[in-house]
């Protein structure tokens, strides 16, 4: 193993480009080769007489493989068994056995074709997505409950991974997009043992039916006041108290607030002012062309055309940098992701002068033919405040927005809708 990391680490760029895309073939022949002796091995019984109960027991003992692995693995072994076509779209990387287990359950002899084309190449929150619009559940009643603070005694049946035993000491909230009765999952029949185990209460966002979602997430004391508080100030509007409405509400004003502050976004935008030539800002109209034009995206292409078009942690790039007299104008300016920001400065500069995050506002540039001493304390702190001033004007336009509000909601739905 360390005569292989040595020798990954003397490859050049394009050797180990293309050494890691000829591996990643290799794994995926493998896994797909994996999942076809699994299905003849879960056929013949094997695991019995080497004296396991169950494949899943068996492969996690035996095969050492991790209990999300062997799990979508029996899934879609037993799915290929049934329906040959899966194994080719593995194979294809059209299906992920993750992606398969989750159609496993919902395949039939009847609805396999269809439900195998339309999930072609889609990932797992898409798949999500198109079994909850093909296969609606009942939608989960809105609650707000506390959760249990210390261990309790729960029964599962042998052989099933406890998930949840206990909670944090917080209370839960759960908002759907209705107030319908929820359906509760009974017990499963079996020989059963207790287990007093300890986990924290993740966050839940899954699609239940088309254009419907169940959200859960455990919130503090305070949460829940203010959780209440919203709900009285809102009695006029939602009788009801509907938390999915509450919410709804909450996030609009979140949304416009965070727009008007951070992206600048305003019905009546002032005239731009001007500003010295060698000043680091960069005028409104300028960021506000910018997101409007790279749609509120990382802009980054590769070699091969592949657009990055994050969403997150969006910065303000220089094609041209302001250390090379690159200027604020529309044609120099483009959006980055964090990263690809990053990445940018180190292929103009060179290896090892992107700024990491955390790095002191103040701290020494990294720009070559700069230097950190200043002289006087007053021009440092004179500095470090520019310099704080720009990266909060920079984090101010991620999201720029058209300045008409009504532009303004239509631009952010449309970002919305159009998913990460």
């Amino acid at each position: 193993m360390g005569m292989k990391i040595t020798h990954a680490s003397h490859l050049s760029d394009q050797e180990l480009t293309t050494a890691l895309r000829r591996l990643a073939q290799d794994e995926r022949e493998a896994t797909v080769a994996l999942i076809v002796h699994l299905a003849e091995f879960d056929a013949r019984r094997l695991y019995e007489p080497a004296g396991y109960s169950s494949l899943f027991k068996y492969g996690r003992a035996v095969l050492r493989l991790s209990e999300d692995a062997v799990y979508n693995r029996i899934e879609s072994a037993r799915a290929a068994r049934r329906f040959p076509v899966i194994i080719d779209m593995l194979l294809a990387r059209t299906l992920s056995p993750t992606t398969a287990r989750l159609l496993a359950r919902r395949l039939t002899l009847e609805n396999h074709q269809e439900l195998l084309v339309a999930a072609s190449g889609l990932g797992k929150e898409d798949i999500e997505k198109l079994l909850a619009a093909r296969f609606p559940e009942p939608e989960v009643k809105a609650s707000v409950r506390k959760v249990v603070t210390t261990a309790m005694a729960t029964v599962f049946p042998i052989g099933a991974s406890p998930t949840i035993c206990a909670a944090p000491e917080v209370g839960a909230v759960s908002a759907t997009s209705s107030s319908a009765a929820p359906e509760v999952a009974g017990p499963i029949a079996g020989e059963a043992i207790s287990c007093s185990i300890a986990a924290p209460v993740r966050s839940t966002v899954r699609p239940i039916a088309a254009e419907r979602y169940e959200v859960r997430f455990t919130a503090t004391a305070e949460t829940r006041e203010k959780l209440r508080l919203a709900q009285d100030l809102l009695g006029h509007a939602v009788p009801s108290g509907d938390l999915a409405q509450v919410f709804d509400r909450a996030l609009t004003v979140l949304i416009d607030d965070l727009v008007r502050r951070k992206f600048g976004a305003t019905q009546h935008p002032r005239g731009r002012r001007g500003q010295a030539k060698d000043s680091n800002y960069i005028p409104a109209e300028v960021r506000r062309t910018v997101y409007v034009r790279d749609g509120g995206r990382c802009a980054f292409l590769s070699v091969e055309g592949h657009r990055c078009g994050e969403r997150r942690f969006i910065e303000l790039h220089h094609v041209i940098p302001r250390a090379a007299g690159g200027k604020a104008t529309v044609e120099n300016i483009q959006l980055r992701c964090r990263p690809h920001n990053g990445h940018e400065v180190e292929l103009f500069f060179g290896p090892g002068k992107r700024r990491l995050r955390g790095d002191a506002a103040g701290g020494g540039d990294t720009r070559p033919g700069t230097s950190d001493h200043r002289g006087c304390a007053a021009t440092r702190r004179s500095r470090n405040r520019l310099v704080t001033r720009t990266s909060e004007d920079e984090t101010r336009v991620r999201h720029f927005l058209p300045s008409s509000r009504s532009r303004m909601h239509e631009f952010i739905a449309a970002a919305i809708r159009s998913g990460p």
